[in-house]
């Protein structure tokens, strides 16, 4: 079909659709065609938990969209049923910021205020459209709060799409160090308000399902985290329950954590203070969705820490296969002590964690 289409000499838009069964990013399917959809159906009906398993499906593929080729996470449904319109607005913004094509479903006839509002915001599209053609990426993910991704625009600014994953609307915070930043000129890209220059952090009030979508200019970059990391398959930790090493490429992960089976991580440096820490996490998870489910397009690992309670931590694709490395997943996770004596305990009761391959701990 590429070659016949190239064959007539014309400009056509090749837009590819398997539904993401094979991974078509990987191919690289921009050898073939201009756009691919990467995932199942958003609808009928579109659901908020379909939006959740198509961006969790997106993470580990946002470097391949770059002008020519792009990730398509399927047809806009704001105007459709389904979705609240808070939930619409943070579908398109995210859809084009992301950079997948912007394809209008709804009946046009008739749209409502609402509808024409999310779909003729000229900042939003202008997102879509910019000439550098980068996806945002996923930057961080406060798991059942909210998700933090950035990417660089054309201009030298960078967008930052801060998704509120709560069923409230209530006060949420944006840290700029998120980003990779310690102060930056902010614009707000739905309402159009300028916010002045932020420093540290913003706080604002986001809808339930909403989002923030925040052009940053004049970032001041902050100081990069550093981290000591510590091997999974170290034979100072301990294995339980059927957690075990598995060799993959040129490294060896460990998998089996959960449904009993537990990795715990002995002589963690907790520095002189110990306290809070922020935990890099490696890992694999090629557990692919083409359903909702309860997680879907990602496992749930719980950590805990010197043996407090566990925290929750939502750890999304890798990639659709489990051969494939995601690197620097952040949590914040309190209880350590001062001295080399920690211990970082990774389980599951009831479903299997991702495969880990290191963790780091802030110096």
């Amino acid at each position: 079909m590429h070659n016949a289409l190239a064959a007539t000499g014309r400009a056509i838009v090749f837009s590819i659709c398997e539904w993401g069964v094979q991974d078509p990013a990987r191919w690289p399917a921009s050898a073939v065609g201009n756009s691919w959809r990467i995932s199942n159906d958003i609808g009928p009906p579109a659901s908020w938990d379909s939006i959740f398993r198509i961006i969790n499906q997106l993470v580990p593929i946002t470097q391949f969209a770059a002008p020519g080729g792009w990730n398509d996470l399927d047809i806009l449904e704001v105007g459709n049923s389904g979705l609240t319109v808070d939930e619409q607005q943070t579908h398109f913004a995210f859809w084009a910021a992301a950079k997948s094509p912007l394809i209008i479903s709804t009946d046009l006839s008739n749209p409502s205020a609402e509808t024409l509002s999310i779909l003729q915001n000229i900042r939003i599209i202008a997102l879509n459209q910019d000439p550098l053609g980068k996806s945002i990426a996923f930057k961080r993910r406060y798991t059942n709060d909210n998700d933090v991704w950035a990417g660089p625009l054309s201009d030298g600014s960078t967008v930052a799409v801060i998704i509120n994953w709560q069923d409230a609307s209530r006060s949420l915070t944006f840290n700029l160090a998120d980003v990779g930043f310690s102060s930056a000129t902010a614009t707000d890209l739905i309402t159009g308000l300028s916010l002045g220059t932020l420093t540290t952090s913003y706080t604002t009030t986001v809808a339930a399902h909403g989002c923030l979508v925040l052009k940053l200019a004049a970032g001041v970059p902050a100081a990069a985290p550093s981290f000591t990391f510590y091997s999974a398959a170290a034979p100072s930790n301990t294995f339980a329950g059927g957690a075990g090493t598995r060799a993959v490429n040129s490294i060896t992960v460990v998998g089996y954590i959960g449904n009993g089976g537990t990795l715990t991580i002995n002589g963690v440096d907790g520095g002189t203070t110990g306290g809070t820490k922020t935990l890099s996490l490696d890992y694999i998870n090629g557990d692919v969705a083409f359903t909702n489910t309860a997680c879907s397009n990602c496992r749930n690992a719980f950590i805990s820490v010197n043996g407090g309670p566990a925290v929750q931590v939502q750890m999304p694709l890798s990639a659709q296969s489990w051969d494939i490395l995601y690197s620097g997943y952040l949590v914040s996770l309190s209880g350590f002590q001062p001295g080399t004596t920690n211990v970082i305990q990774i389980s599951n009761p009831s479903a299997y964690t991702p495969d880990f391959y290191q963790i780091g701990v802030s110096v």
